[in-house]
């Protein structure tokens, strides 16, 4: 009898390691989408509440945080994970938004869809037009929440969601809400964000859980530590807490992340660039690839050019012919 207690005890200890290990996933720096680290990221299946990431940066991108308005009796049709709102409710986006992403409320999604979009449909229409927009290839929404009984749910891969979520993490009111510990609404509900890894690794800064019967458990989440931030996405993995921490931890120990240029205006040759966002590329340690930056002017463009071993960055900023000025960085 202890001898079949164990042999059980064993098998069940396999399935577990082949839980963890099995699926998909992908670490990516979030200062350039570098992937440092995959298995099958690819792979397309359904990905559950993660989904609402997209959800909620369409929702900062194209509304108002301080609109409130009543519920509809729309809210009918939500069913799972909820926060409880009722039909005639005055709600603000900001309070759904922290519902949302802290709670995983699909009541929540629902009502920021019809908000937003007018319809359901044209809500995920527009969830489909910004993934081919963030270069999601291999992604189709079919609802703003992330429910995959009745209709096949949102189908994306481990590298897709690594980039929706380093696209969000650019948003400082994305950052803000997904980060958040502790929130209460105007009608005075607190929720505890369901994002273990924010109250048990220090590094953490932002994520957003997910679960179905279909997808089993999805997680994606942000780290930082110093000048490197991270993002991890996997899919139907067991003990996933477990596994970002490990990774994120993995990965400040590998990479360094080098800046180039930092976001502002900047004057070269009497010409004036706008840069909108910091520029860096992330090294790995291991590869102590050469690093090499140039720059020039062609068609009215200012063009950098940044190669990192057999890896090739350009990025194109328009220009404008100011007076009187001139020098500066690259000149």
């Amino acid at each position: 009898m202890r001898m079949k207690k164990l042999l059980c005890f064993f098998l069940c200890l396999i399935i577990n390691l082949e839980t963890v290990h099995g699926q998909s996933y992908c670490v990516m720096s979030d200062a350039d989408n570098t992937v440092i680290e995959e298995k099958d990221m690819h792979k397309v299946q359904s990905v559950a509440s993660i989904s609402k990431v997209m959800t909620a940066i369409l929702a900062l991108e194209k509304g108002d945080l301080n609109a409130t308005w009543k519920t509809g009796k729309e809210l009918k049709q939500a069913y799972g994970s909820m926060i409880y709102l009722k039909e005639g409710q005055q709600v603000s986006l900001r309070s759904l938004l922290y519902g949302l992403m802290l709670r995983s409320g699909n009541d929540a999604a629902l009502e920021i869809a019809l908000h937003i979009g007018k319809t359901q449909k044209k809500f995920v229409q527009m969830m489909n037009e910004k993934a081919k927009e963030i270069g999601m290839l291999d992604t189709h929404f079919a609802n703003p929440s992330g429910l995959d009984e009745e209709d096949g749910g949102n189908l994306s891969s481990a590298y897709d969601m690594a980039l929706l979520m380093s696209y969000a993490m650019k948003n400082p009111a994305f950052r803000e809400i997904s980060g958040t510990k502790y929130y209460t609404s105007e009608w005075n509900y607190r929720w505890r964000n369901k994002n273990k890894l924010l109250f048990e690794y220090p590094f953490a800064i932002a994520g957003k859980t997910g679960f179905t019967k279909k997808a089993g458990r999805t997680l994606i989440s942000a780290a930082k530590h110093e000048n490197v931030e991270n993002v991890i996405v996997t899919l139907g993995m067991g003990d996933d807490f477990t596994f970002h921490e490990q990774k994120h931890t993995k990965a400040f120990d590998e990479i360094k992340v080098i800046p180039i240029l930092a976001k502002g205006k900047y004057v070269i040759d009497h010409k004036q660039i706008c840069i909108p966002e910091d520029i860096a590329v992330t090294i790995t340690q291991k590869e102590q690839a050469k690093l090499m930056v140039s720059s020039h002017f062609e068609d009215k463009e200012f063009i950098i050019e940044i190669r990192n071993g057999n890896n090739q960055q350009v990025y194109n900023f328009p220009y404008k012919k100011v007076r009187d000025k001139k020098g500066g960085l690259f000149s």
